[in-house]
This record gives C-alpha cells, structure tokens and sequence, in this order.
C-alpha cells in the first residue's frame, strides 16, 4: 500500500514527464509555420478549391459540387514545380478548367484536340468522320436550335454566338467540318442542351488550361435550372425532423467521388 509522499511523488513525477514532453513557444511556432507553407503550397501548385455554378456539366458534375482540381498535371514546362508531380499533355475526354474572360474560370470537356475534323450531327460528335463515343453526354429537354446540334452551322442564327468567333469559324471550316488549329481544344459541356461553349464562343488556348478537377469534397443540394420540378411532401413533421434537414443539405454520396 502506497503512502501519500509516494502518491505525491509519482503524480509530480509524471507532470515533469508531461512537461518535458512539451513543446516550446518556438518549436510550438516553427510546427505551425512548416504547416502553413505546406498548405499554402498545395493550394498554390497542387490542388484548389473550385464551386460548380451551372449546370453545364450534368450530370458529371452537379451544381453545389465543390471540387479539388489539380493545377499540376496540365502545368507548363517552365513552371519549376512541375517536375515534382505526374505531368501530361491534354488529351480528348479530360475535363479542364481554363480560364475564360466571363466568367474568369470555367470546367467544361476536350472533345477536339489540335488536328481534328470536328463536326456534329443532331448533337452527335463526329471526329475525323468517326462518331465520338461519349458516355458522359446527356441530352436534357430543350426547344429545338440547329445552331447547337449542327456544327459548324452555315447561317448565323443564335445571338449567343460571339460574332468574332462566328467569322473565325468561317475561316476554319473545310467539307463542313471545324479543322481545330494548332495549340487549340474545342471544348463542349457534358451537358449538350444547356451549355455554352466552344460552340458559341470560340476555341480555348494552350495557355489558358489550368487544372483538371480531381475529386468532389463536399456537394450541396443545389436546385438545377434543368431539374424536373417534384411533387411537394407535405407529411406532418417532415421539416422538422432533424435526420431530415440533415439528408437534404448535401448529397452525401458525392463526397470524396472522383471526378471522369
């Protein structure tokens, strides 16, 4: 049986333990700052948060998707960075943030790269004469626009199209078909009926893809100006049942998808 000075005695000696095992004030501060600049890092080279607006890429990516994209694979050459990180070239099928002048960043798919006889028949995708296979596509209920399903149109019909886009498209068909030049992607949204794209105003450069997002952390239930409007539920204490709130706040089964 243990006396009080012995009690005493161990529990003091265990605060010294505690105390020793503590960091200073300038270890404290030397962990919080590696922390920073290994976070400030990833965002900067690595990885950025980016919220989905539009539904332009359903159903790919919903609107209150919030993203990781990586703004390494897709880096330039001179960027000294890139060689800490799996690099590759653009290739038809990635879906790419790039900037644009409004908005400033916008995520839409590479269906034509450099080379490619791109056109578009009832909304189809023909590259090179060979219809494009594009499981991502959907195709949701809109008014007819020959503009949008026949590419590239012959007649100027649809205001949405930047007309200087309009007299460089002239210029860059040949046999009905859009000969994408050198260092230029056509990009389109997955989608097709509701997307303003390549199809409207232009190519997008190189230089001006960024990143390509890489995985959905957190999704909220944000209506769709395409959804189909739903019967109201009008059960008594649906409201205010909190299991309920909490089920229509986020699509939980998107968290932490990965983005194709």
């Amino acid at each position: 049986m243990t006396t009080l000075a012995e009690r005493t005695g161990s529990a003091l000696a265990a605060l010294l333990r505690m105390r020793l095992q503590m960091p200073t004030l300038p270890e404290a501060l030397a962990s919080l700052l590696r922390t920073v600049v290994v976070a400030l890092f990833v965002l900067t080279f690595v990885m950025q948060p980016f919220l989905i607006p539009s539904e332009s890429m359903e159903h790919t990516l919903l609107v209150g998707d919030f993203l990781l994209f990586n703004k390494q694979i897709f880096a330039p050459f001179d960027v000294p960075s890139r060689w800490l990180m799996p690099y590759r070239q653009v290739e038809r099928g990635d879906i790419v943030v790039f900037h644009h002048p409004n908005p400033p960043l916008l995520v839409k798919r590479v269906v034509g790269v450099p080379g490619d006889h791109l056109r578009m028949e009832d909304g189809r995708v023909f590259i090179n004469g060979a219809p494009l296979d594009e499981p991502y596509a959907s195709f949701e209920p809109a008014p007819p626009n020959s503009f949008r399903d026949d590419f590239p149109p012959q007649i100027y019909t649809d205001p949405d199209v930047d007309p200087d886009w309009w007299r460089l498209m002239q210029r860059l068909t040949h046999n009905g078909e859009l000969v994408i030049p050198k260092g230029e992607y056509f990009v389109l949204g997955d989608n097709r009926n509701h997307s303003l794209d390549s199809r409207y105003w232009g190519l997008v450069p190189r230089q001006a893809i960024v990143a390509r997002p890489l995985i959905i952390y957190f999704s909220l239930s944000r209506p769709s100006a395409t959804d189909v409007d739903q019967a109201a539920d009008d059960r008594l204490g649906h409201d205010g049942e909190i299991s309920a709130r909490l089920k229509e706040f986020a699509r939980w089964k998107r968290i932490f998808r990965v983005v194709h």
